[in-house]
């Protein structure tokens, strides 16, 4: 009697149209018993891939010299990074590979993007020096995105351990894009932008804490006035915003150093 070989059963699952393999992801459902999902979800998505997609092309128009293009386009990926987040939190599509797309399109936008403009606008006549200041930038921010997503669940969501990478390239990108407006050279002031660069790498990996602002309310009813407030800050921002922006994050950057101080000088003081 003739043995054959079983073929293995072959399984809807396993197939796909697409010689691309579909997304499977473990997660818990409200009863607490594991699940499987099938795919991703496509709204929040989107705004992630057009934060990526405005970090490309901040890199293009950085390489191309188009300076303040690449500067305002850093600023458009940082309202879809904050978007993305909070679409997913509204219509609760969170997912384990939304929040690794976004870190990843985060490095594009807010750690790879402002390294390269600040380093063809001002760092690349330093020489190595000038490589050698962008490198420490990228780097913090990779230590950042990845420190915070070890973090996530851990620390208390009102304030972020080391300034986030958003607000980091707000600075470098607000400070290219403010004085190449006025068509200033960046190599007359590449010492000046050495070192906020710098800094903003160095302060994505410190442990001083800044304000998260994620204790807002957005869904809840707000005062009349509020909405005024909003209308106000939209007309002083779109009336320089280059300048505007640039000392917006240039305040939000140093309240964390200046706040860590205050607290240092009271503690000392106490004991």
């Amino acid at each position: 009697m003739s043995e054959h070989p079983q073929e293995p059963k072959s399984s809807k699952d396993d197939e796909s149209l697409l010689p691309i393999d579909e997304h499977i992801e473990e997660g818990h459902d409200d009863e607490g018993r594991k699940v499987r999902h099938r795919g991703i979800y496509l709204l929040p998505n989107l705004f992630t891939t057009a934060n990526l997609f405005a970090g490309f092309y901040a890199i293009i128009n950085a390489m191309n010299g188009n300076f303040y293009v690449a500067a305002a386009a850093v600023f458009v990926a940082m309202v879809l990074d904050g978007l993305d987040g909070r679409v997913a939190r509204l219509t609760n599509t969170q997912s384990a590979f939304g929040a690794e797309y976004d870190s990843l399109s985060d490095m594009v936008a807010f750690g790879v993007a402002p390294a390269l403009l600040a380093f063809e606008w001002a760092l690349g006549s330093m020489g190595k020096v000038g490589w050698m200041v962008a490198f420490i930038y990228v780097a913090g921010a990779a230590l950042r995105l990845a420190r915070f997503n070890t973090q996530i669940g851990s620390v208390d969501k009102r304030y972020f351990i080391g300034l986030a990478s958003p607000a980091a390239a707000g600075v470098v990108a607000g400070t290219v894009w403010a004085f190449s407006d006025f068509g200033i050279q960046g190599s007359n002031m590449a010492f000046v932008v050495a070192i906020l660069v710098a800094a903003a790498g160095m302060l994505m990996v410190s442990n001083i804490k800044y304000n998260s602002f994620k204790n807002f309310d957005l869904k809840g009813r707000v005062p009349f006035v509020a909405i005024l407030a909003v209308v106000l800050v939209f007309a002083v921002v779109f009336s320089d915003p280059p300048r505007i922006l640039l000392l917006a994050f240039l305040a939000y950057a140093a309240s964390g150093p200046i706040q860590y101080l205050l607290r240092l000088r009271r503690r000392q003081s106490g004991e």
